[in-house]
């Protein structure tokens, strides 16, 4: 970097020269736009009318400087570069240092656009060095002044100066608060949320948006606003809330096309795509379709139109595409977007976006060739493994060439996988730590895990497993001090939870629990150590899970032992390995036992699918097979345990598919679990909070529906439920129209109820948008249950003891559905949720809850207590002793 030039005196001479420079510095073979972040806003200024001299010089200046505006916007950027030069110079020539530097900073942007960031570093320094000379408190120089910074900021965002970049824009947006320029503070607000996005901040850009939302509505339909619509919904796909984030992209879209704005619409589609494309894993290949119209309908309009041909948009689009389809069972038809990605690929001058890009088109090849061969699939376009090595060498080679540590990390990283694939376990491995210590150097956490647990692939391969547990154990580790980063992990990468988080935690989890080969034994002999550091993985897991699902780091994680809660309870974790079922058993006072069940992931899980289908539909007997099935798997290796040690109460911390049952219908072949033990769940005793029911006062909200509603169907019995408890508990009851969302709210903020009872249709699903609570006038999200909770005044604010959702269902078709039970019940700050796993519109409903509170006024029974009693309640009577009536009600959290 060159140091700062002296201009006060002689700014033409100086001005000149420096054009000189830039011209002969620049690199004709860069001439390629790079719209390396796809929301971000440039000021151009103004130079108001009223202002302009009569002087043809300046007249002749300012129509350069239009023209040069135009060209730029049509991407001819060597054309614009020549005019803002000339315009540059001229207003020099009449010592207008304002426009001059208006101009500079404009042309700082053109060369930016084609890779030359010598000249853009340049231009800036050379502008804020006039900008000195002039008066600063003039309030067109403190626009002149926003406009620069604003401008600086872009640059720095794409060179990976995100400090930089958000301290320029917070400046400049405080520049244009102060002169009250809406369009200013839209522009800046725009590209702080992208800086944001970068460094993963997603409810910190919404949060933006909300405060800028009435300023960005009331403007008149343009550009702007439709990017700033895009972004803010682009910001709230990134949370979770898809939904809202539709609407919004919608409302961008509909000012896109009506100004015929064609990069405006294929952005905007393109974000469409993205937000669709964000379903769960398990329903992503019911939902793709939409996703991929929404790509090919943007990529069919930016073929209409040279500008955006000659951008790298095609190429996102392409990438996009790619990736969505290697999440679906069709992803070999991705074949077909390797060319023109490969094509696009070559005219991109080397900046840290489209280093990234590439890095992206490495990393899906490398999946697409792998899941080629594990399927026996041949696609003759797919490079081979020593050409996508040649595709890695190119991006470690850029990376060097720009100081972008990040992406030479990244490309020994893949480097290293290519070797993994191949079996050259020495190159494989001295590639991987080239990579880890790379971005060990530069503290990249979100980076080094994965290059940690590629260590940890490797020595295992090679029969290392005591070094394969230790770096697995470092990864697990490093995304443990990433909690608040998690669901951010790169996703300029695009990496997927499930793909390249949740495998971590198995993979040390198998290796902890490998059995013994030399014992005969049919518990597996693994050491207290090894069992103690499997059960914080899993429980780790279960925290990393929730996280992932809020999008956020919200919860607190507090280790409790079990003998410190329940003497008479019992832990049980069942986790679902590939080739094996393990369980870790935890008694109070007891060291942990594990023991170890042949049954493969795939067969498990097919009996969990098959109870909880035939328990929905009433089967008759069907359900008894898989029942009994499940009960020998998951109960009957440690049943001896329990009873030795007079176990009165079995706290389940349950893995994937297991959600999604209820674990109480379990059967031995003459009784259910239900009639042994009371059966609580919960994601986890590090969220525990150990409450005693004994001081729980029993002062009741409850509400409900009973009415037709949204679409939703009545719920002809909720009257009578609500009834009952009126009997059973002090309790407000707000029915039908009475319970909307505004009310709802004012009681929950202006009295303090230890019970929540909310009776009424719900859905709890994987997808935090689609996971709701429905009210008279709207639907509740999760979101907003968390709100609306948090609303209580601070002499109020106690965790509410307990909260019964009792006509809600887990989504069909959705096995991660259960996630969001656990997510709706611990987002509600309740100690205790008591819940269902499907509706059931039943007099049984009502019958079940008036036992239960009875039960729990007594004072005399634990909540899992009071929940078991009352379903045996209905167990024991003819009508309703079918599982379907008893068995959804579950108990999650403090069960005491």
């Amino acid at each position: 970097m060159y140091g700062r030039l002296k201009l006060k005196l002689f700014p033409l001479a100086l001005v000149g020269l420096f054009f000189s420079f830039l011209l002969t510095s620049l690199n004709a073979s860069n001439a390629f736009p790079t719209n390396s972040h796809s929301d971000i806003v440039p000021d151009w200024g103004k130079t108001p009318a009223s202002i302009i001299p009569h002087q043809s010089l300046y007249a002749n200046a300012l129509n350069l400087e239009q023209e040069g505006h135009q060209n730029y916007l049509a991407g001819n950027f060597s054309q614009a570069i020549t005019l803002w030069e000339q315009a540059a110079i001229a207003y020099s020539n009449q010592q207008e240092i304002l426009n001059q530097v208006r101009v500079l900073s404009n042309l700082a942007l053109a060369y930016h656009q084609i890779g030359n960031e010598t000249a853009a570093d340049k231009l800036i320094l050379l502008s804020h060095d006039l900008l000195a000379t002039e008066e600063h408190q003039s309030l067109k120089h403190k626009s002149t002044l926003a406009q620069l910074i604003n401008h600086q900021g872009i640059i720095q965002l794409a060179q990976g100066k995100i400090d930089d970049a958000i301290a320029n824009w917070q400046q400049a947006k405080e520049i244009y608060q102060l002169l009250d320029n809406q369009l200013g503070i839209i522009r800046t607000s725009i590209n702080l949320a992208s800086a944001f996005k970068n460094l993963g901040l997603y409810h910190r850009a919404v949060k933006l948006f909300e405060e800028i939302k009435p300023i960005l509505s009331a403007q008149p339909d343009s550009n702007l606003k439709s990017a700033g619509l895009r972004s803010y919904g682009d910001m709230l796909r990134l949370i979770g809330n898809r939904t809202e984030a539709e609407a919004i992209l919608k409302e961008s879209l509909n000012i896109a096309t009506k100004l015929n704005a064609t990069q405006e619409q294929v952005k905007t589609l393109l974000t469409l795509g993205n937000t669709l494309s964000i379903a769960s894993e398990q329903l992503i290949n019911q939902t793709y379709q939409p996703a991929l119209k929404y790509y090919q309908q943007s990529l069919s309009i930016c073929r209409s139109s040279d500008y955006c041909l000659a951008t790298s948009l095609p190429l996102q689009i392409n990438l996009a595409q790619l990736h969505l389809l290697l999440k679906t069972d069709h992803w070999w038809q991705g074949e077909t977007l390797i060319s023109p990605i490969r094509s696009a690929l070559k005219l991109l001058p080397d900046n840290q976006k489209h280093i990234y890009q590439q890095i992206n088109f490495a990393h899906n090849l490398i999946e697409l060739r792998q899941k080629a061969q594990s399927e026996g699939r041949t696609l003759k376009n797919i490079p081979s493994w020593s050409e996508i090595e040649d595709i890695v060498e190119d991006i470690i080679a850029k990376a060097n060439y720009t100081q972008f540590s990040k992406a030479e990390s990244y490309g020994l990283g893949l480097k290293g996988k290519i070797a993994e694939q191949k079996q050259e376990w020495v190159k494989a491995k001295e590639l991987t730590e080239r990579a880890l210590s790379l971005a060990s150097d530069v503290n990249l956490g979100e980076i080094s895990y994965l290059w940690q647990w590629q260590l940890g692939r490797i020595n295992y391969a090679q029969g290392n497993i005591k070094t394969a547990i230790n770096n697995y154990s470092d990864a697990v580790e490093t995304l443990g001090n990433l909690s608040k980063d998690l669901v951010a992990i790169d996703s300029n990468i695009q990496y997927s939870f499930h793909q390249n988080v949740e495998p971590v935690y198995r993979e040390l989890i198998n290796l902890l629990l490998q059995p013994d080969s030399k014992s005969n034994s049919s518990n597996s002999e693994v050491s207290e150590n090894n069992l103690e550091k499997a059960r914080n993985v899993i429980e780790s897991l279960q925290l990393a899970e929730l996280h992932n699902f809020f999008r956020e780091a919200c919860l607190d994680a507090k280790p409790v032992k079990i003998d410190q809660v329940d003497h008479q309870a019992a832990a049980i974790y069942p986790i679902i390995l590939r080739d094996r079922l393990e369980i870790i058993l935890s008694i109070p006072n007891q060291t942990l036992q594990n023991y170890s069940v042949s049954v493969t992931q795939a067969e498990l899980e097919r009996e969990i699918k098959l109870l909880r289908q035939t328990l929905v539909i009433r089967s008759r007997r069907a359900f008894y097979n898989p029942a009994k099935k499940l009960y020998n798997w998951l109960i009957r290796p440690e049943i001896e345990a329990l009873k030795a040690h007079n176990i009165n109460t079995i706290v389940v911390v349950p893995d994937g598919l297991l959600r999604n049952i209820p674990l109480s219908a379990l059967y031995d072949g003459k009784q259910y679990l239900v009639e042994n033990f009371s059966v609580a769940i919960t994601s986890g005793l590090q969220l525990l909070t150990p409450i005693s029911v004994k001081d729980m006062k029993l002062k009741t909200l409850a509400v409900g529906l009973t009415q037709e509603r949204q679409g939703f169907s009545a719920l002809d019995f909720v009257d009578q439920e609500l009834t009952e408890i009126q009997t059973q508990t002090d309790s407000l009851v707000l029915v039908d129209q009475d319970f909307t969302t505004q009310a709802f709210e004012q009681e929950i903020t202006l009295s303090n109820y230890p019970i929540v009872h909310i009776a009424t249709h719900g859905q709890f699903s994987s997808s935090l948008d689609s996971t709701f609570l429905l009210a008279w006038d709207d639907k509740i999200s999760i979101n907003q249950l968390d709100q609306i909770l948090q609303s209580r005044t601070p002499s109020q604010r106690e965790a509410i003891e307990l909260l019964v959702l009792s006509a809600c269902e887990t989504a069909t078709g959705d096995s991660q559905a259960a996630l969001g039970l656990a997510g709706m019940a611990v987002r509600a700050g309740a100690r205790s949720t008591l819940a269902t796993l499907w509706s059931v519109n039943d007099q049984a409903t009502a019958e079940m809850m008036s036992n239960f509170y009875q039960q729990l006024g007594t004072k005399q029974f634990p909540k899992a207590e009071a929940v078991r009693k009352a379903q045996l309640s209905l167990l024991n009577t003819s009508r309703h002793s079918h599982p379907f009536y008893w068995a959804p009600y579950v108990l999650l959290g403090n069960w005491l």
